[in-house]
């Protein structure tokens, strides 16, 4: 079963003489369970890819189905309606609420997909155990590490246990021993068999993955063998 499926995907910018071609005709399929990590220079589209395939901008032209759902002719109120509940987000900022606590952070991401209340804060908090953050539920993001950051907004992009996790840059603003905090939860996750995609200048990341696309000017340049097979 393919989690992501796009066909022909284009996101152009700009008329005529400066027309800008972020993403060109780009086909890709991605298995239900497997980790792909995407790869190249900045500028080369990869997080306008991404941004394609978590329905946070439209395309050009091309079809694009995530979760079984054929995404690119939804309407505003169905593409937030699939983030909700289909998938989840992982950004480099963060983008953590600064006046919530760690637990509030996570389980806002339930309440607002419907979960009651008590639901919402036994998930939010089963998921901060789980990714090592329990003894700091009730902090601020401001009283928490950069790593941690990162950690709590991966609890809330796991909280509806979408189809689909997609991060933009993840380890970005990490220091090295952040990054590895934050490796560690990915081969979790992997092991697991959540479906991830990740774009990222980090070979580290590349290292955990099952498969490695570079891309160059908008397009794939390289497509890699499934890494996992020489595991």
């Amino acid at each position: 079963m393919s989690a992501l499926l796009a066909r022909g995907l284009t996101k152009r910018y700009g008329w005529a003489d400066s027309l800008v071609r972020a993403v060109d005709a780009v086909d890709l399929e991605v298995p239900a369970g497997q980790t792909l990590a995407i790869m190249g220079p900045s500028g080369c589209g990869k997080s306008t890819l991404l941004h394609l395939l978590g329905g946070l901008q439209r395309p050009t032209e091309g079809e694009l189905w995530v979760a079984g759902r054929r995404i690119d002719t939804m309407s505003e109120r169905g593409l937030a309606k699939l983030r909700r509940h289909h998938i989840g987000l992982i950004f480099q900022s963060f983008h953590l609420m600064d006046e919530l606590t760690a637990v509030e952070n996570v389980e806002m991401a339930a309440l607002l997909a419907g979960a009651a209340p008590r639901h919402a804060r036994r998930r939010a908090l089963d998921l901060l155990d789980e990714v090592g953050l329990a003894d700091r539920a009730t902090h601020l993001p401001s009283e928490l590490s950069g790593g941690q950051r990162q950690r709590v907004a991966i609890a809330r992009a796991l909280t509806n246990e979408p189809q689909v996790v997609l991060a933009d840059e993840p380890t970005g603003n990490l220091d090295s021993a952040a990054t590895l905090e934050v490796l560690r939860l990915f081969e979790t996750l992997r092991a697991a068999g959540q479906t991830l995609v990740v774009v990222t200048h980090d070979a580290r990341i590349a290292a955990i993955a099952d498969r490695v696309i570079s891309m160059r000017d908008g397009a794939f340049a390289d497509d890699s063998v499934f890494l996992s097979a020489a595991r």
